[in-house]
């Protein structure tokens, strides 16, 4: 059996996965040792999964969720390399039987493995991320669909690994967090097959990359009002930071790109191949919108009294307790093309142009005609500004920064594609800029 690993050699540190203080739930609010009763737990940033619009369909359970806090555990949980041994495969099963040892197999060939053992390391707690819903996995991920839904069950031809990466924190100021391919299995082992892509680095010790591979893009600017897209890289299971491969699986290892580090930045986006993960560091989340801000926005939108403005009914965007079902008869519906904003209407199709495709009455633009539904999920905001775009096709609403970031962001889709998309729902973005300014008409009176 050959699993996509992590082998910190040389570098950071992993956990120990049979502590008891390593199950998933524990993650979301474990004080510290320091933190003295009744003191919030020392977080150490947010993992917020693109595409679910701040809750999965089915909802938040457990480990299964769109959003999950690290914070830091009762008990440091981190191992690191210790000792690295050259041995004949035989004696690799035998070498990785004590699941109370962690270690990293480097399959050379049939007759040559290389195994690292790592030994328990105080100052930083792990936190695994994967497929599996085993125990030893935190925070369980599953595939996100491009077209705007998501797979929330097991999924046969799911590309995301079981065992996909790990985050390692600092447990000490200022709470580094870095991030490596692979994770261990619920034996505290990770393997390396022959196939798998690996290498002896300068200094002689052992370095791969998992089957599809570990992508992060750290915004150029942070995560800001400011921020632009950076470039995506991969991450080796020894943590190091290379040029992305031909293809997602080749064999052949990008380039070491020495001045870039794993460590973990606000607005770093961290890919599984199938699905997309955005960090927030607790610094940065005090920047985001707040839920109670981003309901005064919805309430202060409808205050307006926004009309259509061929019927001259009024338009209200539903609460979002209400969830997203049929849209309502005062949901705003916009013509994508040309921001238009108007009530529901049944004329103006173009049967010619596909059943979605309108003309808009007031400019005679046609294009999709969908309605509108405000962005809920408030860490992937860049700004705090008014609901003044949606993302085209899907009708997404929020702040104009927010929507021009994430439409010139290249999210990685399969072996060889990048499309920008919805970040609320994982629609891939068309027309020429992806978003498009609403227009409103306000009342007459």
């Amino acid at each position: 059996m050959v699993l996509e690993g992590n082998p910190e050699v040389g570098s950071p540190r992993t956990s120990d996965l049979q502590h008891p203080g390593n199950q998933g739930s524990c993650v979301l609010s474990s004080p510290g040792e320091d933190a003295q009763p009744g003191e919030e737990p020392i977080k150490y940033g947010e993992l917020i999964v693109l595409g679910y619009n701040g809750c999965l369909a089915s909802g938040d359970k457990g480990r299964r969720r769109s959003r999950l806090a690290l914070s830091r555990r009762p008990h440091a949980n981190g191992v690191k390399p210790d000792v690295m041994h050259h041995i004949s495969t035989p004696l690799v099963s035998k070498a990785l039987s004590n699941r109370g040892q962690h270690s990293i197999s480097y399959t050379l060939s049939r007759s040559h493995s290389v195994i690292v053992e790592y030994t328990h390391d105080s100052d930083t707690d792990m936190f695994q991320i994967g497929r599996s819903t085993e125990n030893m996995i935190d925070f369980v991920v599953t595939d996100t669909s491009p077209g705007g839904g998501a797979t929330e069950g097991p999924s046969a031809q799911s590309t995301i690994s079981r065992y996909a990466c790990r985050i390692l924190c600092d447990r000490r100021p200022p709470y580094t967090a870095r991030i490596y391919a692979a994770g261990f299995d619920a034996s505290s082992n990770i393997f390396l097959g022959e196939r798998a892509a690996k290498w002896r680095t300068p200094d002689g010790l052992m370095d791969g990359l998992t089957t599809n591979g570990v992508l992060v893009m750290h915004p150029a600017g942070g995560f800001s009002e400011d921020s632009a897209p950076g470039l995506w890289r991969e991450i080796s299971v020894c943590g190091n930071v290379y040029t992305l491969r031909d293809s997602r699986s080749a064999q052949q290892r990008g380039k070491l790109v020495e001045n870039e580090s794993n460590e973990l930045q606000d607005g770093s986006l961290i890919d599984l191949c199938g699905a997309t993960l955005l960090w927030r560091t607790p610094a940065g989340l005090l920047r985001a919108p707040t839920l109670k801000q981003l309901e005064a926005q919805r309430q202060e939108a409808n205050a307006a009294r926004p009309q259509c403005p061929v019927g001259l009914s009024t338009l209200a965007f539903p609460s979002p307790a209400r969830g997203r079902t049929a849209p309502d008869k005062q949901q705003p519906w916009v013509y994508v093309r040309c921001g238009h904003v108007h009530g529901y209407h049944g004329w103006g199709c173009r049967r010619e142009r596909g059943p979605q495709e309108r003309e808009c009455p007031l400019c005679r633009l046609v294009g999709p005609y969908v309605p509108l539904w405000l962005g809920q999920e408030a860490g992937l905001c860049l700004d705090p500004g008014p609901p003044s775009h949606a993302f085209a096709p899907c009708g997404h609403v929020c702040s104009e920064k927010t929507a021009r970031y994430w439409a010139q962001t290249p999210l990685p889709h399969g072996t060889h594609a990048f499309h920008a998309a919805c970040p609320f729902c994982g629609a891939w973005l068309t027309g020429e800029h992806g978003c498009v300014r609403l227009i409103f008409q306000g009342p007459l009176d």
